[in-house]
């Protein structure tokens, strides 16, 4: 009896002990938290083109890489907003890459029609679960210059329509402009 005692008060004081470290639950957030500061991982995919595509291709720029695919509701909506991207910084040396699973030919053509303006990286979707940096989609991760993952969001707008949307969007474009400027020094 008195080992059972015993037991149970050992067991209950280490209970009373974890509960009172803070809990961080698993969300699409604190997922794409806890990216920061590491290396966008290897993958290789092809281009439109049919050409091999992968990290290497990315070396010392900075990168804004986009999940996507084309049934995804969400993923088309914010096409526009990512247009804005490519638009605003042209003349900066940003690499906008889309990575989606779908099939070249049914990518080719969406891509045209919407008119898409990022460059179009078809990985596998096993390939795409192996880099474990989209939890979700549309997935929109921001990479620096040394290759290291800036800032990780999922949806992109500027609209007033969802503000935590809007303000997760001024923040990771204000990371994009902080990037450019450490870059250019």
């Amino acid at each position: 009896m008195k080992i059972h005692i015993f037991t149970f008060f050992l067991f209950s004081s280490t209970l009373a002990r974890a509960q009172t470290a803070p809990v961080k639950w698993a969300t699409q957030e604190t997922f794409f938290e806890d990216l920061v500061g590491q290396d966008l991982p290897d993958f290789k995919g092809e281009t439109l083109a049919g050409k091999p595509f992968s990290k290497q291709n990315l070396k010392n720029q900075i990168v804004l890489v986009n999940f996507w695919f084309e049934e995804c509701p969400p993923c088309i909506k914010e096409i526009p907003e990512l247009n804005k991207f490519v638009d605003r910084y042209k003349n900066e040396q940003i690499r906008f890459i889309a990575i989606t699973y779908d099939e070249p030919k049914k990518a080719e053509k969406f891509s045209k029609k919407i008119g898409y303006k990022y460059e179009v990286i078809f990985l596998s979707r096993d390939e795409i679960r192996k880099l474990n940096i989209n939890h979700g989609y549309p997935s929109n991760i921001l990479v620096g210059h040394d290759g290291k993952i800036i800032k990780a969001i999922s949806s992109v707008s500027f609209s007033d329509e969802l503000p935590a949307v809007k303000a997760q969007t001024i923040d990771f474009e204000a990371k994009l402009k902080a990037e450019i400027l450490k870059v250019s020094k």
